[in-house]
């Protein structure tokens, strides 16, 4: 498969590398933004689980930009992993399951709490349903956990949900602090993906509601009977499709060029990963050291002989990796 196979395939990735965007996930809170106006009015943001950053670079793009009044607003990008520098966006490689992160947000914010907290996070799936949308759950309430500490009174809350039989226990969840909760998906988040986002407006915690990191999860005792909710005890959040039908269908193949008087050419990414899981695996298959096949003439070492030269041809490769 050629560097364009997947430019072809999926249309939001490509326009993400035209546009400039870290990654397609860009036009999904730009989608959102379109429906909700999420940005009005917003001074201080907060981007949870940010890498690689292309949500971050929506909140850069649309509060600052390049106007030299909005000098003083503020956004804050968290993430465990290491995210390239982007311009405007306050870093912090931390914990959202810890306070000490809360604090360091609020102190980057110079004591005041934040207008719009987004979290675009979500697990390695594993394809199993049941335990991919617990853990999805698991980091939402995690999410809205610090939301909680760093939120001010009226401020917004959107996050990726995962939707399954479930869900409604997360909504029931949500409404104790936003009385305002919708179920989103934009145009650009594929139909065969189980994904969307909780729009959350109006933050408005129960009355004498101190925020707390002793359980920032689920409890792990998992009841399936109580976690269901039925009958008179069902919530049911509304649901809307952001984006008309003249935006790209995410799902649709499209041909390499758009437009007939602009002939296609292939863009690299915006940023390439920093540091992969599959770093090491790539270099070693480059360099010709994942495996080491028999000749038909080579003769196999000694029994407690080690293979000398290829290990050493393994440390000088994961030495060179390290540098």
């Amino acid at each position: 498969m050629g560097r364009s196979s997947k430019d072809k395939r999926d249309i939001y990735y490509r326009l993400a590398k035209e546009e400039g965007w870290r990654a397609r996930s860009a036009f999904k809170l730009l989608q959102l933004d379109e429906e909700y106006h999420l940005f009005q009015g917003v001074s201080r943001a907060v981007d949870l689980c940010a890498a690689p950053g292309s949500w971050s670079q929506v909140l850069s793009r649309k509060l600052k930009g390049e106007d030299p009044k909005n000098a003083g607003i503020k956004i804050v990008a968290v993430d465990l992993q290491a995210m390239a520098p982007l311009p405007g966006v306050i870093q912090i490689q931390g914990d959202i399951t810890k306070v000490s992160t809360a604090q360091e947000i609020i102190h980057h914010f110079e004591g005041q709490p934040a207008d719009l907290v987004v979290c675009d996070g979500a697990p390695d799936v594993t394809g199993l349903h049941d335990i991919d949308e617990y853990i999805q759950a698991q980091l939402l309430l995690a999410a809205l956990n610090i939301t909680t500490h760093v939120l001010k009174k009226g401020g917004t809350f959107v996050a990726k949900i995962f939707r399954g039989k479930d869900v409604t226990l997360l909504y029931s969840q949500l409404k104790i602090f936003f009385p305002d909760v919708t179920c989103a998906k934009p145009r650009s988040s594929r139909n065969s993906s189980i994904e969307a986002f909780a729009v959350c407006r109006n933050y408005n915690p129960p009355e004498g509601y101190v925020p707390n990191m002793s359980n920032p999860l689920l409890d792990h005792c998992y009841d399936v009977d109580f976690n269901q909710l039925e009958g008179p005890n069902r919530v049911i959040v509304p649901f809307l499709a952001c984006g008309d039908l003249s935006a790209y269908d995410s799902d649709r193949t499209y041909p390499l060029q758009l437009d007939p008087e602009k002939e296609y050419t292939y863009v690299p990414p915006t940023q390439p990963p920093i540091r992969p899981a599959y770093e090491e695996a790539c270099f070693l298959k480059k360099h010709n050291l994942l495996t080491k096949e028999q000749g038909p003439h080579s003769q196999l070492p000694e029994q407690g002989a080690s293979n000398f030269s290829l290990e050493t041809e393994v440390v000088d490769a994961l030495e060179e990796l390290s540098v």
